[in-house]
């Protein structure tokens, strides 16, 4: 018998909002702080604290700066993140095909 697909999934990767972050930031070079939030519709404390694990992780790199005098927060993907996030993907697709291929056992009436 093979590995399951869900034995591969990293649980830093694969939380909901993690995963959103990362492939967000996938999609762009950087991605601000108040977009990922707004997109995620999640508040800044609860971003943030998801931008901490990702960065103690070194998935994403975080860069703090103004926008003329606005304080702005930039998020980035590593290299390791990018890997990481192709990674969660492929378990995941593993995972899709897996259930797609397996025919549902009988319910009992």
């Amino acid at each position: 018998m093979t590995d399951h697909p869900t034995n591969g999934l990293d649980d830093v990767v694969h939380q909901r909002v993690r995963l959103g972050i990362l492939a967000i930031a996938h999609q762009a070079r950087q991605v601000e702080f108040g977009f990922l939030r707004e997109t995620l519709k999640l508040t800044a404390g609860n971003l943030g604290q998801h931008l901490t694990v990702l960065e103690k992780a070194e998935l994403v790199q975080i860069e703090k700066g103004y926008e003329g005098k606005r304080p702005r927060t930039w998020v980035t993907l590593t290299a390791a993140g990018q890997t990481a996030l192709r990674d969660e993907i492929a378990h995941l697709k593993k995972l899709i095909h897996q259930v797609e291929q397996t025919d549902p056992m009988p319910t009992r009436d």
